[in-house]
């Protein structure tokens, strides 16, 4: 994604733009992809960036409260952030740590318990775990 296009989403979110930001979006958003904190900052630094850590922390905390990316939290040790936010559903792969998507329209959901009184439903998405199979 452009450099423009990336301030143009800033805007549209209300994302102040810093040097340190940009990056990280850059590295986001370059295509639809799942990537961990660890990721994101080894392609940082590959690209000799001196973005902390603690930066790339709380700038992905940002970008998932405005809605520029998606927060996908597979257990409590494994967290990932999507570039691709619009309603999906993933594979979760348990050897490889690989995330996927799954296209919404490809699981149906059925049989939902009803809701708490004064709630509704913001979304509901699946994470189907996988393995792989010893050839």
């Amino acid at each position: 994604m452009l450099r423009s296009e990336i301030l143009a989403r800033f805007d549209s979110l209300g994302i102040l733009p810093t040097s340190q930001r940009l990056e990280i979006a850059a590295i986001l958003l370059e295509k639809a992809q799942h990537l961990s904190v660890e990721q994101v900052l080894t392609r940082l630094r590959a690209k000799d960036s001196t973005v902390s850590k603690a930066t790339v922390y709380n700038s992905l905390n940002l970008f998932g409260k405005k809605g520029l990316i998606k927060e996908c939290l597979v257990d409590p040790e494994r967290r990932y952030y999507d570039s691709t936010t619009s309603p999906h559903h993933h594979f979760f792969n348990s050897d490889t740590g690989e995330l996927s998507d799954i296209a919404s329209e490809c699981i149906e959901v059925s049989g939902l318990p009803d809701l708490p009184k004064g709630t509704q439903l913001e979304s509901a998405e699946l994470i189907i775990r996988v393995r792989n199979v010893a050839d």
